[in-house]
């Protein structure tokens, strides 16, 4: 990137321009100025009624670490386009469009304005970007001034659904983890948060009308440790679960900061642990699995009539505590006979439809003969992606090779438990959500993307901070900047914005390799070569 590139600025750059900033995602149009703005405790925040919750946050999420309160100021309206008077101002503008926003900060104050109420928020994100690292902190650590250059900045999202799959089945994540990993989303514009709360190796949503869900299928007796093919087993319980009001507040909290909480029940497969709570739902008595990988052959009986009842039970109580438009439905990895099984996830497409909502499946749903009404989670591949678009479904692409935080993110020995091909910083900068060969209709479909984060061998939250970021970083300029800006570019703002991950408290990986303590020696893995698993998207997928 150079001063140059319009895509990226406008105006002359000084020598501490936007690059300098550290703002990621990159946005749309960057103007630096010259000057700065300082908060202070007589600071100002105004706005209207409409960005309340907005504004809300705002004093939350600045107040500790700057000690500014940011009270109303009460001299002039928020929708005034006047001068901020030393102050913050939030305000929307019908001529912007959705989640687009304008941010201009002068030496006299700041002023966000939105199309909508998250593009303020949006925003406002951006604008603590703009202040030294230390305004991320929960209290105040230093003396010096909490100012932000002069700048007009103008930005917009590429895509509409800018996901992260968490997988919170395999190793469960405390509500208060998951909540610190919401704010990490926001802060890097993400979207919406896809919850894989059901597998074979626990169940972690309380369903009232079944609960021997939680008490049987929400723990298990040990953890396989390391690569399913080493054999090798801690044993030591795991499990957790959310009630339904963790998941209500979840969901509140989430919703607080623009993300949309995807419930997955997966079905009828990865269902080992709910036939293990009720047995009489499989073809034969199961336990809880323990082991990582592979296709486990304890599933739903797709052709028993008391296993759909089931499901519909619990896909109720679900729409009943996430009310986002989609719901996760699975549809993966089911053996059994293929005739029985499509129908089966065909009427739990139906059922989530009935409800006015939209089933959300991972691509094998479409050897279902999946209705046109479900959103596709493309992930063996960009094939995938192609073949639901031509199908008529709208498409979340996700391919494993490019967005899937599990595998190791170099080929140093030192990486923890390195399974999959390496998967670099550089490979998911360099992921485009969209196949070239799809015509501007079929692209037109392609609503989004997700990054997927399978938890096997990521036993707590600071390991998934070691295998989710710094990637996170670099797939939220994918999903939400309409330039692509050279890699070398997004690592120089990247260093600056590792400052704000360390005043988060994030365990990102460093850019030299892990750190000794981030390292696993006691757990081997099984690193593969990107040949290796081309294959093997070829020989299993479509």
């Amino acid at each position: 990137m150079t001063p140059a590139d319009p895509v990226f600025f406008v105006g002359p750059v000084p020598p501490l321009g936007p690059a300098a900033y550290g703002l990621i995602p990159l946005p749309s149009a960057v103007r630096p100025g010259s000057g700065e703005f300082t908060l202070t405790p007589a600071t100002t925040l105004d706005a209207p009624p409409e960005l309340s919750a907005v504004a809300s946050w705002l004093r939350s999420a600045l107040g500790p670490a700057t000690g500014c309160a940011l009270l109303p100021s009460g001299r002039h309206p928020a929708s005034s386009d006047g001068p901020e008077d030393g102050g913050v101002v939030l305000a929307l503008d019908e001529a912007l469009g959705e989640e687009e926003f304008r941010l201009r900060v002068t030496p006299a104050g700041v002023r966000i304005t939105g199309g909508d109420a998250a593009g303020v928020f949006y925003g406002a994100q951006t604008f603590r970007q703009l202040l030294p690292p230390a305004a991320l902190r929960r209290a105040p650590v230093t003396g010096a001034p909490m100012t932000a250059p002069v700048t007009e900045i103008e930005d917009r999202p590429r895509y509409g659904w800018r996901g992260c799959m968490l997988d919170v089945a395999r190793h469960f994540m405390p509500k208060a983890d998951l909540l610190r990993f919401i704010d990490l989303l926001a802060l890097h514009k993400l979207n919406v948060l896809h919850l894989h709360l059901t597998d074979d190796q626990g169940w972690r949503l309380e369903i009232a009308k079944h609960p021997r869900l939680t008490s049987v299928g929400g723990w298990r007796p040990a953890s396989m440790l390391g690569s399913r093919q080493h054999g090798l087993f801690l044993d030591r319980p795991h499990g957790g679960f959310y009630t339904a009001e963790d998941a209500r507040e979840i969901v509140a909290y989430a919703a607080e900061r623009f993300v949309t909480v995807v419930p997955e029940i997966d079905l009828p497969g990865h269902t080992q642990a709910a036939v293990a709570a009720y047995p009489g739902l499989g073809t034969r008595p199961a336990e809880v699995r323990t082991a990582w990988g592979g296709i486990s052959e304890d599933v739903l009986d797709v052709t028993s009539a008391e296993a759909l009842d089931f499901c519909r039970d619990v896909l109720d109580e679900v729409m009943d505590l996430f009310p986002g438009s989609h719901v996760g439905i699975g549809g993966d990895e089911c053996p059994g006979e293929p005739g029985a099984r499509a129908a089966f996830v065909a009427a739990l497409a139906e059922h989530v439809i009935g409800r006015g909502r939209t089933p959300y499946a991972w691509d094998e749903i479409l050897e279902c003969g999946a209705v046109p009404e479900v959103t596709i989670a493309a992930w063996r591949g960009p094939r995938a992606a192609v073949v639901a678009a031509r199908a008529g479904h709208r498409v979340v692409s996700c391919p494993d090779m490019s967005v899937y935080f599990d595998y190791r993110q170099s080929e140093l020995p030192e990486e923890p438990i390195p399974v999959g091909p390496p998967l670099t910083l550089w490979d998911v900068h360099a992921f485009d959500p969209v196949p070239d060969v799809l015509t501007a209709e079929e692209r037109s479909r392609v609503i989004g993307a997700q990054c997927n984060v399978w938890t096997e061998h990521m036993d707590s939250p600071r390991t998934v901070d070691y295998m989710v970021f710094p990637r996170l970083c670099a797939f939220a300029e994918v999903v939400w900047s309409a330039g692509r800006a050279p890699y070398r570019d997004f690592a120089r703002r990247l260093r600056t914005h590792s400052a704000r991950l360390d005043a988060l408290g994030v365990e990102y990986r460093p850019e030299a390799g892990p750190h000794p303590w981030q390292s696993r020696p006691d757990a081997p893995g099984r690193p593969i070569s990107k040949a290796e698993r081309q294959a093997l998207v070829a020989e299993f997928g479509i």
